[in-house]
């Protein structure tokens, strides 16, 4: 059974007094962000770290970013963390489950949550709401966030379009386990370190799915935990940049019940459009490869 849960349950105050001594990293995966990033890490900031101690370390990854998302989180006071410079051995391009998983190697809290870096209005509750969950109930290992996600003031529609069309159906189809996550390819979620470093990440834009996916087939769904938080704006994407996203869950999600049927270098080919490689890399735990650095060092 997966347990929901709402934002309004908690308040940053309560959450400090039930931390004790658990240490608290939000992270930031971000590419390009210059638009939003600054006051995502500002409320960040001034409301959890210096207003109340809940958030220890507030990282952003940046992404290969081409713009002045790294400038702009440094100067509101995040660390700036460049992906590229994390387990560089690796040889890892970019994308965001890369620089997720990267994460988890660059920072220390028992609890890690991430948020997405394009919201806009954005609010601590999507902070405070995730980290609800996880500090009064020490049987969830991963909490996922879902939300109302208009595409206008005046749509009704509402976004979440790779949702409905692929992830939903995939979901219901092979993963029924999963079926009462209302978002889940929502970006905003966190979970134990311990469980986190234990299974392996997606790459790029399976990275939500595949760690639901490896953690309930590890530790059942009751280890998952969901929270509404409220309403979500985001830049919103074109349908030709939509179609490769949607091309990674699928492979992600059929990688785990039929990996036969895929090959490494599987494309997307559009007419008139340039072919989109979508075989997302496939990241071993995390605890395997700090393990092997030590056995090497």
């Amino acid at each position: 059974m997966i347990r929901t849960f709402h934002h309004g349950d908690w308040s940053a105050a309560r959450l400090v007094e039930r931390k004790g001594d658990t240490r608290i990293s939000v992270v930031l995966p971000a590419r390009d962000e210059a638009a939003t990033i600054g006051p995502i890490v500002r409320a960040i900031r001034s409301v959890l770290v210096d207003g109340v101690p809940l958030v220890d370390e507030l990282v952003v990854m940046d992404d290969h970013s081409l713009d002045d998302t790294a400038a702009i989180a440094a100067d509101e006071g995040a660390r700036v963390v460049a992906a590229v410079d994390v387990l560089p051995e690796l040889d890892l391009g970019p994308g965001k489950g890369e620089a997720m998983w990267k994460s988890l190697a660059t920072t220390d809290g028992d609890v890690v949550a991430w948020c997405d870096a394009d919201i806009r209005d954005f609010d601590v509750r999507f902070v405070v709401g995730i980290l609800g969950p996880l500090l009064h109930h020490e049987e969830l290992a991963l909490v996922k966030g879902y939300y109302d996600r208009p595409l206008g003031p005046d749509d009704a529609l509402g976004g979440g379009r790779v949702t409905e069309l692929v992830a939903r159906p995939l979901v219901s189809l092979l993963f029924p386990q999963l079926a009462p996550i209302v978002q889940p390819l929502a970006g905003e979620y966190g979970g134990r370190r311990t469980v986190l470093e234990a299974v392996p990440f997606a790459g790029g834009y399976g990275v939500e799915l595949g760690l639901l996916i490896d953690i309930v087939d590890r530790y059942g769904p009751a280890a998952i935990g969901q929270v509404d938080l409220g309403e979500r704006r985001h830049r919103n994407r074109t349908l030709d940049e939509l179609g490769p996203q949607a091309a990674v869950v699928l492979h992600t999600a059929l990688e785990r019940v039929q990996p036969d049927l895929l090959t490494d270098d599987a494309v997307l080919v559009r007419p008139g459009l340039d072919p989109v490689p979508v075989a997302p890399t496939r990241l071993p735990p995390m605890v395997d490869v700090q393990r092997g650095r030590r056995d090497t060092a």
